[in-house]
């Protein structure tokens, strides 16, 4: 509509950029006939035919010539390819390298599940819950749910983690009193879970090597140390709020092991400058990743006899979860291309250009960094669609480059955090719990201190 109304009041010349332009493309504000144009201007004519091929620029217009005789007159650049370029451009330089990507990784995961390392994890963990969930019976059937939930989420295991998140509700609705309300235990484990720990955010590394990034994996460390103040801040905020006693021997020790790991890294890192801190985070980033490969296939091979009780072997497990991974990205692609297309005409509109200009007004007035600004749009969708904020952080990678502030910034808000109303609606739903109490607020508090991490981490880590 917003479009329409341009055209209608002649601050619009032509939709064509809109539908059939590409990113960079001077835009059309007006065609005149050559004759004419040679008529009232002669000289300025001579000029546009003696640069035909690149244009003559004037000021900050632009006259190109038509093989029709029209001479085009031009003013900016477009900001986003049109829709049939953006459609081209999202199977050819985004999706196809991601299916290769997703492939791969998704293989490697899934020998973690077959042989029962996931399993062993779970069980691992289990005493580290029952401080957190005091609520439920010691033994209770949900602990290995959430455990498994948490351990798939941590590495990156999505499609698994939401079957064992949605059977530990399932399991906690078992022993709450008041079924249409939620218990304290559900509420602090959805908050945990939408803080979204992660150790290999595989999809944003991804994600990033589509579109060329110098170093794919350098987003993994931030994205770590933002993930863990968000699942701490969850933490911390539920428990205050159910008179958890949070402070016990267990789980002061994991907190406390962690966050001088991570306090370690970060002292490490702002004492390096320059080229220093690119070396080290460079093979910090990729060391982790490699390792994590090579762990994988060692503790594989080292318990291979699982996978022949299971009727199958390392090569047919990889195999099938390569088959998930590709699964997974034909089930994403009409996602992809239905927001780029639709952030495509919202930024050659020029709409996005006065919103976000608004917001850019109010920022400014902070003291916030231009590139910050640019990657919030991310952040500010991330709590109502994750193809929203995923589209945003394609087209800040795309537009500012993969390896800008902004392109790395947008890509932390994406990879640490979840997607807030629809794991809400989700989760609760499966167990027809009508009555959220304070759920939301507290999960939108923990995405505020997610964003809050992440700039602060970025500016240590990239700047």
């Amino acid at each position: 509509m917003y479009i329409f109304v341009l055209l209608a009041t002649g601050r619009l010349y032509t939709l064509n950029h809109i539908v059939n332009g590409k990113q960079n493309d001077p835009i059309v504000i007006n065609e005149v006939p050559s004759s004419t144009l040679q008529q009232r201007d002669p000289a300025l004519y001579s000029l546009i035919v003696s640069n035909k091929s690149a244009g003559f620029q004037s000021g900050d217009l632009l006259y190109l010539l038509q093989d029709t005789g029209a001479v085009q007159v031009c003013r900016g650049k477009q900001t986003a390819d049109g829709i049939f370029a953006t459609c081209k451009n999202t199977i050819l330089d985004l999706w196809l390298p991601l299916i290769g990507y997703l492939t791969f990784f998704c293989g490697l995961l899934h020998l973690l599940n077959d042989s029962q390392a996931m399993a062993r994890l779970a069980r691992v963990l289990t005493p580290l819950f029952t401080r957190i969930f005091p609520e439920l019976p010691r033994g209770h059937p949900a602990f290995g749910f959430m455990t498994m939930n948490f351990a798939a989420n941590f590495l990156g295991l999505d499609n698994a983690a939401t079957p064992f998140g949605l059977k530990a509700m399932e399991s906690m609705q078992e022993v709450n009193e008041k079924k249409d309300s939620a218990s304290n235990s559900q509420i602090m484990f959805l908050c945990l879970h939408a803080a979204g720990l992660t150790l290999i955010p595989t999809s944003i590394i991804g994600y990033r090597a589509a579109v060329n990034a110098s170093n794919p994996s350098d987003i993994m460390l931030p994205t770590v140390i933002t993930s863990f103040v968000g699942t701490l801040a969850a933490l911390v905020f539920v428990g205050m709020r159910q008179r958890i006693r949070l402070w016990n021997v267990v789980l002061l020790s994991c907190l406390a092991v962690v966050t001088a790991i991570i306090a370690a890294l970060l002292f490490y890192l702002a004492r390096l400058a320059g080229l220093q801190k690119v070396h080290f985070t460079g093979n910090l980033s990729n060391g982790v990743l490699l390792f994590i490969i090579g762990a994988v296939v060692l503790y594989c091979l080292r318990h291979e006899k699982t996978f022949r009780a299971n009727g199958t072997n390392l090569f047919d497990s990889f195999v099938t979860g390569a088959k998930d991974g590709f699964t997974t990205g034909v089930r994403i692609l009409p996602y992809m291309i239905a927001m780029l297309v639709a952030l495509s005409i919202f930024r050659n509109s020029g709409l996005m250009h006065l919103v976000m200009g608004g917001l850019s007004v109010l920022l400014h007035g902070l003291g916030v960094d231009p590139q910050i600004i640019s990657a919030m749009p991310v952040a500010l969708m991330r709590p109502f669609s994750a193809g929203g904020s995923r589209g945003f952080m394609l087209d800040a990678m795309k537009t500012y480059g993969p390896d800008s502030l902004a392109g790395q910034l947008s890509c932390i808000f994406q990879g640490a955090a979840e997607t807030t109303f629809y794991v809400v609606a989700l989760y609760f739903g499966s167990v027809q719990v009508k009555d959220t109490r304070y759920t939301i607020p507290i999960m939108l508090l923990v995405d505020l201190v997610c964003v809050l991490a992440a700039i602060a981490v970025c500016k240590i880590y990239f700047v």
